[in-house]
């Protein structure tokens, strides 16, 4: 990746100020032309919004989008959209226990919404909203041989997903706000404790470190999911179910891995909680550094895989700017928006100049064409996003050999979350996370 060092973000005003234009237009789009009686809407297929049932993880994502824009550009309409929908919407979420995706659909929803309550009665209704979510998403819990446990993904209770790692900043909340998840007897279990357990339990058997753990051991690496013996405990070998393969890395994991170690790590830092912190910087360097070194091309843009079977076809891909358009395997840009939010939050928490410059140059890169979706129809915002290659869900255009041009709601929204991060910045605003209203 070649790294600007002089970008600064008050250089990325311009592009922020056309991307909040196009952005707003796009949420508008949405609500008058999707129809939501045919379920939750999951990524674009030729340019229009359509649902993908394998779990419902994206409908915070729409409603939540509108609040951020309403925080960027204090236009009302957004925010009394966001709300609308989230309170006639979003409560089957709160208490959906088939899933590890609480801290995608709630905290985008009612933690982006508590920030702008206008009365005491409301705040409350979402903190509610967060206190129960926190608890029903610990509710999934395995329990491991080293003493440790993990929140199991919806794959069942053998299954821990990297991604959950993004997902825990629901308990982080809901224990900030005073909130256990009560069982059996009336026992109380601490959504701190859950929430650092499953870290470390992310740590070890999701992250490499270069230190032999197998043949295919390259530090900063990721596997999508661990498996376990239910029955003892025991690890039993790493697992994908949206990358290529379980010896290489499917990048959007890895971007849940960079952004869910570094906001964690500022959240312990608020609270003044020092104890995994080692644990949780060892995993938020090494995937950062490889995402820089390994997983993208010169522009921060990664492919889908770093092990994609058809990938040596494109020759020395690092060397030049990803190409969304080639005929042997897709970029994911949703990939990219998630990773320039971790590369930036971990370089302001070190005040590490490589890290920094790694985000903003990413952001860089995706607040302009060809990943900037400027077309009027288009319902989506950032272009070249890829769900799930393997299963062949993404769409091929007519003409292409491989997906390209769509959209999703998870790359939309977390284009639009690492714009405000800097747009707030530049505005000289408060720094924000996602525990700043507490």
């Amino acid at each position: 990746m070649n790294i600007n060092k002089q970008l600064k973000p008050a250089d990325l005003r311009p592009k922020l100020r056309r991307f909040w234009e196009l952005s707003g237009r796009k949420i508008r789009l949405i609500a008058r032309r999707y129809d939501a009686r045919q379920g939750t809407p999951v990524f674009t297929v030729a340019g229009q919004y359509t649902l993908r049932g394998w779990t419902e993880w994206t409908q915070g994502f729409q409603y939540g989008a509108a609040v951020l824009q309403y925080d960027a550009t204090g236009e009302r309409w957004f925010l009394e959209y966001g709300r609308r929908n989230t309170v006639a919407h979003m409560a089957p979420h709160v208490s959906h226990f088939g899933v590890h995706d609480h801290g995608f659909n709630n905290i985008s929803t009612y933690g982006n919404l508590r920030r702008f309550a206008a009365t005491e009665w409301e705040r409350r209704f979402y903190e509610l909203a967060l206190k129960l979510s926190g608890a029903a998403q610990a509710r999934r819990w395995t329990k491991l041989r080293d003493g440790g446990g993990f929140i199991y993904s919806f794959n069942g209770p053998h299954s821990l997903f990297v991604d959950t790692i993004r997902s825990l900043r629901v308990l982080a909340v809901s224990h900030k706000l005073g909130h256990v998840l009560m069982e059996e007897n009336d026992r109380q279990v601490s959504l701190l404790d859950r929430l650092k357990q499953h870290a470390c339990a992310t740590a070890k058997y999701s992250i490499y470190y270069g230190e032999g753990r197998d043949a295919y051991d390259i530090r900063g690496r990721t596997a999508h999911e661990a498996i376990f013996n239910i029955h003892d405990g025991n690890f039993r070998c790493p697992n994908s179910q949206q990358g290529y393969s379980p010896f290489s890395t499917w990048t959007r994991g890895l971007a849940w891995a960079m952004c869910g170690f570094a906001e964690q790590l500022e959240f312990m830092r608020a609270i003044g909680d020092k104890e995994i912190v080692p644990v949780m910087l060892k995993a938020a360097k090494a995937t950062c550094d490889f995402y820089i070194e390994h997983a993208t091309a010169a522009d921060g843009v990664p492919y889908w895989d770093t092990g994609a079977p058809q990938l040596h076809r494109l020759g020395d891909w690092q060397a030049r700017p990803a190409e969304p358009f080639n005929d042997f395997e897709p970029v994911d840009s949703s990939a990219a928006a998630i990773a320039a939010q971790g590369l930036l939050r971990l370089g302001r928490y070190l005040k590490n100049d490589r890290y920094w410059q790694a985000g903003l140059t990413v952001l860089d890169t995706l607040l302009d064409e060809p990943y900037l979706s400027t077309g009027k129809n288009h319902q989506g915002l950032l272009l070249h996003s890829v769900y799930h290659r393997p299963n062949g869900w993404d769409y091929i255009p007519p003409g292409r050999r491989v997906p390209c041009g769509e959209s999703s709601m998870w790359g939309d929204y977390h284009i639009r979350e690492a714009a405000l991060y800097v747009q707030r910045l530049v505005d000289q605003k408060p720094y924000l996370t996602f525990y700043d209203y507490l």
